[in-house]
């Protein structure tokens, strides 16, 4: 991902529900409003199709940190936006995924994360949060922009279309089946919770 430095700017100016909220913070530029994203606690939210819920609860994942950005970048008309990705969830990424591999016999477990775009440039807000992750994620078997605030259930329909046409298809997942993936993703998604909380 590449440095903030890179993020563009522009003043914040009242276009929406969200600009207003960023505006009500005491936040005027598109940077800071990045930024102020960026520093609040990684933490899972209690309803992803409450577009406000970040502000509500001061914390988000990648999904909702990423979304209400988009969003203000789509009210002030800044090209910047929201992609999904799906990567390999490896030991390498987070302590205790040898265990969810080893269990199910797989090479990786396919995982979605999401992200910003502008220009040619990647941005992860929630890099050096508390996020259950040991490195960020840079290399993506398949990344696709969509709204700010895509539900759950699309994200999830994404990962479902990427398994069968890209990932059950490959050489290292020959014989493997969906809900075998499907089952450890799961799992991952509760080593993620715990390693926030250890």
């Amino acid at each position: 991902m590449n440095s903030y430095d890179r993020l563009p700017d522009g003043e914040i100016k009242l276009r929406g529900t969200i600009s207003e909220k960023f505006l009500d913070l005491g936040i005027s530029s598109f940077k800071e409003a990045c930024i102020y994203v960026r520093n609040q606690k990684y933490g899972y939210n209690s309803d992803y199709d409450d577009k406000m819920i970040f502000f509500k609860e001061n914390k988000g994942t990648c999904t909702t940190k990423h979304g209400v950005i988009a969003a203000l970048a789509e009210e002030l008309e800044i090209p910047i936006y929201k992609y999904v990705g799906i990567y390999k969830f490896t030991e390498e990424i987070s302590n205790g995924a040898n265990n969810i591999l080893r269990k199910y016999n797989i090479p990786y477990v396919p995982m979605i994360h999401c992200f910003l775009v502008y220009d040619d440039y990647q941005f992860d807000l929630t890099e050096g949060n508390n996020n259950g992750k040991k490195t960020s994620i840079d290399q993506f078997i398949h990344t696709q922009k969509v709204t700010p605030f895509i539900s759950k259930k699309d994200e999830y329909f994404i990962l479902k279309k990427v398994l069968r046409d890209k990932i059950l298809a490959s050489k290292v997942m020959k014989d493997i089946r969906e809900r075998t993936l499907l089952k450890a993703r799961e799992e991952a998604i509760k080593l993620l919770k715990k390693n926030i909380q250890g």
